[in-house]
């Protein structure tokens, strides 16, 4: 049983307001393997994120439906996924470990889990001196490594990640792509990425899903096949510049298409 499986989504906007719809996505359907990890790499605009709230149960589909587990979704599923988002999601009037105490006492984890649980996931991501700092204290790219560790203390085998790095340094980006692969390669995940980086796709996926200009569909999958987890020595070799190659050719008329819809 695949861990993910779209079927036949599409979305609309517009509709209920009696205006011509928005058609966001049509017609997409693939599954998701347990364990692997599947970008969503496309042009600004072409519904990555709507895909993704979708299938995380934030969003319903105009058309179409997903399952996760071999459970149709209807609304968020946090037994099953957990959510890392661009922006960071700690309250700032809460230190870390209290962060992490109020996100697991809502998905129902007992008191007596709360400690252990956060202390491994901030171990797992090189932060375990810093749970008694408040966000304030951090860097994005610390903050954004506490929003990976508490998708880790959430447990699920399912992780949904909406551009996570997006507002980091070149530098940091790498670095949090080491630390994902090697999550990965430890735990055997299944993650679902959305990324604009060529880079990030390429160094990151066992299949990279290219979408189209909206509305979007999916135009081609294309495969990496390395073992997770994956040195930054990958990056230099000639079949990591093939595969990111591949991905910019077959996105270049698809953000042609996009700048030309926004200038018209």
């Amino acid at each position: 049983m695949p861990a993910i499986s779209v079927h036949n989504v599409t979305q609309r906007y517009g509709e209920r307001r009696g205006a011509r719809a928005l058609l966001a996505l049509e017609n997409i359907s693939f599954d998701v393997a347990e364990g692997e990890f599947v970008t969503l790499l496309g042009p600004s605009g072409c519904g990555k994120s709507t895909l993704l709230n979708i299938i995380g149960g934030l969003l319903k589909p105009s058309e179409g439906s997903v399952e996760v587990q071999g459970i149709a979704v209807r609304n968020p599923l946090p037994g099953k996924i957990a959510y890392v988002f661009q922006e960071n999601t700690l309250f700032p009037w809460y230190t870390v470990e209290e962060n992490f105490a109020l996100h697991l006492r809502y998905r129902g984890v007992p008191k007596s889990e709360w400690k252990p649980r956060t202390l491994a996931a901030l171990q797992s991501v090189g932060m375990q001196d810093f749970a008694a700092h408040y966000p304030g204290q951090l860097s994005i790219g610390m903050r954004q490594r506490m929003n990976l560790a508490g998708a880790i203390a959430a447990d699920t085998e399912i992780i949904l990640m909406d551009e996570p790095f997006a507002a980091l340094d070149e530098q940091s980006r790498m670095v949090l792509g080491e630390d994902l692969s090697g999550l990965l390669g430890r735990t055997g995940k299944t993650i679902l990425f959305v990324t604009h980086s060529l880079a990030e796709a390429v160094f990151l996926s066992d299949r990279i899903l290219v979408m189209s200009a909206r509305p979007g569909h999916v135009k081609a999958v294309i495969e990496v096949s390395e073992s997770h987890p994956r040195p930054p020595e990958f990056m230099l070799q000639p079949r990591f510049s093939e595969l990111r190659n591949a991905c910019y050719r077959l996105l270049r008329d698809e953000v042609r298409r996009t700048m030309s819809a926004a200038a018209a």
